[in-house]
């Protein structure tokens, strides 16, 4: 099953028709306790409105989930008496997201907790630089192309979610 066909369960709980344990909210962002946590303190940060993925929602708004992820980072590291914290998203299936509503994990760690999100990946293999460099290439220019971004604009409707392309 895709997560657009699933329910949102953030969406019930953002809305007051679940239980969470809140320990942050403004008036576009809300975090709770994970309730499959890696460690004790383990934290989402979620927006109010419901966006399923990190490229649907909008610039301002993920970098203030990030600043509220950061405010979070010390109070969440002294009472779980974390040596370190991961702060990840998991943007689509693919990426291992499994709520249909974008959210960032403020994890805390510790050695030998038992977690690990290995990096460098021991399945890659170093590429050749052309290949860097041709990739990096790539990147620039599709960021640099109008219509690819004009292509890429939509719209998303706060009631239902639905994708709608941008009207120049």
């Amino acid at each position: 099953m895709s997560l657009v066909d699933r329910h949102c369960t953030f969406c019930d709980l953002i809305q007051g028709a679940g239980e969470a344990s809140i320990c942050y909210e403004d008036s576009d962002a809300v975090a709770f306790m994970d309730i499959q946590p890696v460690n004790a303190g383990h934290v989402l940060v979620v927006p109010r409105r419901h966006f399923e993925k990190l490229d649907d929602v909008p610039a301002e708004l993920a970098m203030h989930l990030f600043r509220v992820a950061t405010k979070l980072v010390p109070a969440v590291k002294t009472v779980a008496n974390a040596e370190g914290m991961n702060i990840v998203v998991n943007s689509g299936s693919a990426a291992g997201q499994d709520e249909p509503h974008y959210h960032v994990h403020v994890i805390p760690r510790t050695t030998n907790d038992g977690f690990d999100i290995p990096l460098p990946f021991a399945g890659s293999s170093m590429p050749d630089r052309t290949l860097l460099d041709a990739t990096a290439v790539r990147i620039m220019t599709a960021l640099r192309d109008p219509m690819g971004a004009l292509r890429d604009s939509v719209d998303r409707t706060p009631a239902t979610g639905d994708r709608r392309r941008a009207v120049a």
